[in-house]
């Protein structure tokens, strides 16, 4: 499949994306009602999202303790997509470095870019809002993203990207439409899954074109590589201080978590287009898919 004569597929979506940016973008600043109170009631995910909706342990939580759950939860999961969105930054960049500025994948790439800085402000306020310190992963995790910030190239990075943006996407889908949460979670969420939609076509239409140059050993060790990406990114999300925050003993807390099958359910039907996806590209070896087995994306 190609494009018109001497440009790619890629080139093509990136136009395509460059025009949709131009009509339906946000203003974080000015969209979001920063100066609304917060209700006492009010959840910040859906509560099926919760890591512990479906426990025993949930059951006997007040309504007080699940609010503030959900809240440092969603808190959690911000603050951890701000800590990838600027290693996703530092990736693009070094992609396009001294690329033709006159393309449309150039000018979009840098696009997506304010974008990522533009959403991290965001998620970064609406912490701050609901009074929820930033959570960071574990300094083990921090300091192996240096090496994919550093070296992660063609299809892995783009892969990264795309795990990052579609785990995101489809909670945020279901906070849009869940009666309970807070407006203010509501409305970045809605103003996220807009603006990441063009993000994730983007990354997908990118592995197209470098998976088409690759052969079985590069395939092989890409597969990989976007699965460890994954599974740290997965066991980042929820820091295992929101439970304490909540008023719960963390040890139980986090062995409930840890075999919610409700939660893992949720994680596999969400995780179901992205799999599919890198299974058409090449990308779902059995070494991968035994990774993303332990975070129940598969």
């Amino acid at each position: 499949m190609s494009g018109a004569p001497g440009r790619t597929v890629t080139e093509d979506v990136s136009r395509r994306l460059l025009d949709s940016a131009s009509q339906l973008s946000y203003d974080p600043a000015t969209e979001v009602d920063w100066d609304a109170p917060l209700p006492e009631d009010g959840h910040g995910l859906a509560p099926e999202w919760s890591t512990l909706y479906g426990t025993r342990l949930w059951d006997e939580m007040t309504e007080r303790q699940r609010v503030t759950l959900t809240r440092h939860e969603v808190c959690s999961i911000m603050s951890t997509g701000i800590w990838f969105e600027m290693i996703l930054q530092q990736l693009v960049l070094r992609d396009q470095y001294v690329r033709d500025y006159a393309t449309a994948e150039f000018q979009f790439a840098l696009t997506e870019i304010a974008d990522e800085c533009r959403h991290s402000i965001m998620f970064a306020r609406a912490c701050e809002k609901m009074g929820v310190p930033a959570y960071f992963p574990k300094r083990l995790v921090v300091e192996l993203a240096r090496i994919l910030k550093t070296a992660g190239t063609a299809e892995v990075a783009y892969g990264g990207i795309l795990v990052a943006e579609e785990v995101l996407d489809i909670m945020q889908r279901d906070a849009m439409r869940t009666d309970g949460v807070l407006d203010l979670v509501r409305t970045t969420s809605r103003i996220h899954v807009v603006e990441e939609s063009r993000h994730m076509r983007f990354a997908r239409a990118e592995i197209r074109q470098r998976v088409r140059r690759a052969g079985p050993l590069r395939k092989h060790t890409s597969a990989l590589g976007i699965a460890v990406v994954a599974y740290f990114i997965i066991t980042s999300l929820v820091n295992e201080e929101v439970y304490a925050e909540a008023g719960l003993d963390k040890e139980r807390a986090l062995a409930a978590a840890r075999s919610n099958r409700h939660h893992h359910t949720m994680m596999r039907s969400g995780s179901a287009p992205l799999m599919d996806f890198l299974g058409t590209q090449g990308l779902l070896t059995r070494p991968a898919s035994a990774i993303y087995q332990r975070v129940h994306m598969l």
